[in-house]
């Protein structure tokens, strides 16, 4: 596939996770809850986990922000979910790389749709955008 195929394929798979959005809302019952924003340019999500015995049994969010921020959420929510806690941190790790421009280090995991924002790399501007839910999802981890 040319990079013109595929750079279009990526940009349909970040704006049907826009328009289209995986697990927005708030999770029944106890859940992890962080509240983050990206002042830069007006993002913020609230990101809701519930953890049980070390699995992420649903990940869900509310949020208002670009095309790139609400995407990332979606896709991140819909990988991490039935995943073990140190595997979704090396999801979000493997991510991070990926908007150094990095190889990414998934460690045999399946990273989905995600691979679909590795073009935000090239905007240094946008890979706040695309790394808030991932930062939610790591403080919320971190301070349970």
């Amino acid at each position: 596939m040319s990079f013109n195929n595929l750079d279009t394929l990526y940009r349909q798979v970040i704006m049907d996770h826009y328009k289209n959005p995986r697990n927005r809302g708030t999770v029944e019952g106890d859940a992890l809850t962080v509240d983050m924003n990206n002042p830069t340019c007006g993002d913020r999500i609230q990101l809701q986990m519930q953890v049980e015995d070390g699995i992420v049994k649903d990940a869900k969010f509310e949020g208002e922000g670009c095309s790139i921020s609400m995407s990332s959420a979606s896709m991140m929510t819909q990988a991490i979910k039935g995943k073990q806690i140190e595997d979704a941190l090396k999801m979000s790790k493997a991510f991070s790389q990926m908007m150094l421009g990095e190889e990414m280090d998934v460690d045999g995991l399946e990273m989905g749709d995600i691979e679909a924002l590795q073009g935000v790399s090239k905007f240094p501007a946008r890979i706040k955008c695309a790394t808030l839910a991932w930062k939610a999802m790591e403080k919320g981890v971190h301070e349970n």
